[in-house]
C-alpha cells in the first residue's frame, strides 16, 4: 500500500485523504460530507479514504493519533491537514484552493 500510497499523493491534482475507523461515529459522518464534497469538485480533485485499522504505518507515518483526521496532498507535500469534521462547504472551499482553474469542471 505504501507504493501505491506515494504514487496516489504525488499527483498535481489535489488528494484528500481521510483517515477513519469502521468503530468512528465522526467518521461515519464525514463520508457523507465528503460524497457532496466529490459532486461539488468533480475530477478537479482525488478523495481518498484509508481504515486506520487495516493500515496503521500510514497513519502513524502521518502521526495519525484521532480520526477522523483529514490531509490535502498536491505533488507529494501536505498543504492542509485538520482533524475532526470539517462540514461541506469548508471543505469543497479548501480543495477549491489548490485546483488549478483549468482542471476545474
Amino acid at each position: 500500500m505504501s507504493a501505491k500510497f506515494q504514487e496516489i499523493i504525488n499527483s498535481d491534482r489535489p488528494v484528500l485523504i481521510d483517515f477513519f475507523a469502521t468503530w468512528c461515529n465522526p467518521c461515519k459522518v464525514m463520508a457523507s460530507v465528503l460524497n457532496s464534497v466529490k459532486e461539488k469538485v468533480g475530477s478537479a480533485a482525488r478523495i481518498v479514504m484509508i481504515d486506520v485499522d487495516q493500515y496503521p504505518q500510514i497513519a502513524a507515518q502521518y502521526g495519525v493519533r484521532g480520526v477522523p483526521a483529514l490531509f490535502v496532498f498536491k505533488n507529494g507535500e501536505i498543504v492542509w491537514q485538520h482533524s475532526g469534521t470539517v462540514d461541506v462547504n469548508t471543505l469543497t472551499d479548501v480543495l477549491a484552493g489548490f485546483i488549478e482553474k483549468s482542471d476545474l469542471p
